[in-house]
């Protein structure tokens, strides 16, 4: 049996596994969503209920829980191409970020959210990529890197300042900002592990 390390793959295969898998993610989160709505919405219950023993499942199910369609087609496609430009340095790379990313965001919004209230949805991930995606670059020293970041920036900047904001009642900034800082925190911490190894 041959062994193959993911680090000699080629570009192209790195961007076939990593189309592979954010696809099949963005097809689990309109399935599962498929499923709450012929439940009656009863997946939305175990999203993330601030300060509550219970909420504390919600952390790692939350990001793959939606308040309906639109909900998931509004995280869809920002999901779908930061995940993917993640990915491509690296699975399990990707895998080890957005499971800190939806840890600590969780955490966050457990902490933080007001009473009463259940969050859900794949936004914080996705603000957690960009987060990440927009640091890189700068920190491994890449132009590459850095060119992503100021594309990423030019196109969702605005979309992701206004997310941060407490201006909407309906939108947890809390899991937007938490999002947002472990997505650069990553960056700053793999980074400095990338430039050292």
């Amino acid at each position: 049996m041959a062994e193959l390390r993911l680090e000699e793959w080629s570009r192209a295969e790195r961007a076939k596994a990593a189309g592979k898998l954010m696809l099949g993610w963005v097809g689990l989160l309109w399935l599962i969503e498929a499923v709450d709505l012929a439940t009656g919405h009863a997946l939305d219950a175990y999203g993330i209920i601030p300060r509550t023993a219970d909420g504390l499942t919600g952390i790692p199910l939350s990001p793959f829980l939606h308040f309906g369609f639109g909900h998931v087609a509004s995280n869809s496609v920002p999901l779908l191409v930061l995940g993917f430009v993640a990915a491509l340095s690296g699975i399990r790379r990707f895998l080890v970020l957005c499971t800190v990313v939806v840890l600590v965001d969780g955490l966050g919004v457990w902490l933080v959210s007001a009473s009463n209230t259940v969050t859900a949805g794949a936004s914080g991930l996705v603000f957690g990529l960009f987060g990440y995606l927009l640091v890189r670059g700068f920190v491994e020293r890449r132009a590459l890197g850095v060119l992503v970041g100021i594309v990423i920036a030019a196109y969702w900047g605005a979309g992701i300042l206004t997310g941060i904001l407490p201006t909407n009642t309906t939108v947890s900034w809390q899991g937007h900002l938490f999002g947002l800082l472990t997505g650069v925190a990553c960056a700053v911490l793999l980074g400095r592990r990338t430039a050292r190894g």
